[in-house]
């Protein structure tokens, strides 16, 4: 079987930092024709820059500006990057965000809508545009980013997890809808990952004490495992994968999610 993806188009939400920027760069390097977006045009700028000298042959790296919550941003993002072909093969629902943290006695609603919108609301977005020019290619691979905490539950990041959840279901719909368009759907689950997001955890303390302690392979994850995720969903590799969101998260699903109350004193 082909394991090729020399050429294929890639558009990867949120992909000037972190995980999305380790996602587009292993897409690159095996030679997919990725476009980044993000709301920053400074970062992603600086994102095409890091990512050019590790493209593959077949590939190229570019960028365009766009905030996943505004359909006419996200739509002509879909559209720059699918206009050399006319199709898109390949994406990665990346962007989103934890704007609540806190009890739900104590919950702001503005901060709760702000969390659903960016996540679960900016990944129905991303994938209703691209579903056209999916279907235009034939078919194609949707990943979208959910979490461990969409899974489990996570103490006081209550709001995250709802919006991921919701991912998850989004994308189980989704890949049932689909899958006679030839388009997959999947979702990634990460744990904890040493990126910028995630800094505030992995530079130590009691909340990463109790992660490392519930996680049978018990590290931080890196953002290149789980670009390595992202890379087989999207690839011929697991052509007869669809509905299934992934934990990457050295089995901490197995056990408790983590207490973000230890963060409040």
């Amino acid at each position: 079987m082909a394991t090729s993806i020399t050429g294929r188009t890639a558009l990867v939400t949120g992909g000037g930092t972190g995980i999305g920027l380790g996602a587009a760069t292993r897409l690159a390097a095996d030679g997919a024709r990725v476009v980044i977006c993000g709301r920053t045009e400074d970062t992603l700028r600086a994102a095409v820059e890091q990512v050019a000298p590790s493209v593959g042959e077949g590939g190229s790296i570019a960028h365009v500006v766009a905030d996943v919550t505004d359909e006419e941003q996200i739509t002509a993002a879909v559209a720059a990057a699918a206009e050399p072909t006319g199709g898109l093969d390949i994406v990665f629902a990346n962007a989103g965000g934890s704007l609540h943290m806190g009890p739900i006695a104590e919950a702001d609603a503005t901060a709760l809508r702000a969390t659903v919108d960016v996540n679960l609301v900016g990944t129905m977005l991303t994938m209703k545009a691209a579903v056209p020019a999916m279907r235009a290619a034939g078919g194609g691979s949707i990943i979208g980013m959910s979490s461990g905490a969409g899974s489990f539950p996570h103490r006081y990041l209550w709001a995250y997890g709802a919006s991921k959840a919701g991912i998850d279901m989004l994308c189980r719909s989704a890949a049932d809808e689909l899958g006679a368009d030839g388009i997959r759907v999947n979702s990634v689950q990460p744990g904890i990952v040493d990126d910028e997001l995630m800094s505030f955890i992995t530079a130590g303390g009691p909340l990463l004490d109790q992660y490392l302690a519930n996680m049978p392979v018990s590290r931080v994850g890196t953002v290149e495992d789980i670009a390595e995720a992202v890379r087989f969903l999207a690839g011929p590799e697991s052509a007869w994968i669809t509905g299934v969101n992934l934990p990457v998260d050295g089995g901490h699903h197995l056990r408790t999610g983590g207490d973000y109350g230890l963060l409040f004193g």
